[in-house]
């Protein structure tokens, strides 16, 4: 279960789902501060893969440094982490039953097995 801290502002419309991962060797810090009245900001360990909540105009902002200071290292679009696609909310089960029965070589509409069509070379 995802744990929101931060949540979106309220009249955020379309939020993503992204990930990040630090293949780096170094503790990184990812913040996003482009979105008004929202701040987002968190350590990303090496290997750590980071799953958020995020607006697709939103920036994440990769930190990178030694202890005492840290050093803006890239900014990522957020729809370039982007993890989920959109779902149709339509699912139309009889044409997946259709398909299936194609793929197992039955007829759709008896449900009897039907010869393969072998295409002539």
């Amino acid at each position: 279960m995802a744990q929101i801290f931060d949540a979106l502002p309220p009249e955020s419309v379309n939020p993503i789902l992204c990930c990040y991962v630090n293949a780096t060797s170094r503790i990184q810090i990812a913040r996003i501060a482009n979105i008004p009245n929202w701040y987002f900001e968190r350590v990303v360990f090496p290997g750590q893969r980071l799953v958020f909540e995020a607006l697709p105009e939103a920036h994440l902002e990769i930190h990178c440094g030694m202890m005492a200071s840290a050093i803006l290292s890239d900014t990522i679009p957020c729809d370039r982490l982007c993890i989920q696609e959109e779902v149709n909310p339509v699912f139309d089960h009889t044409e997946q039953q259709q398909r299936e029965r194609l793929n197992e070589g039955t007829d759709t509409d008896s449900g009897k097995a039907i010869a393969p069509v072998i295409a002539a070379s």
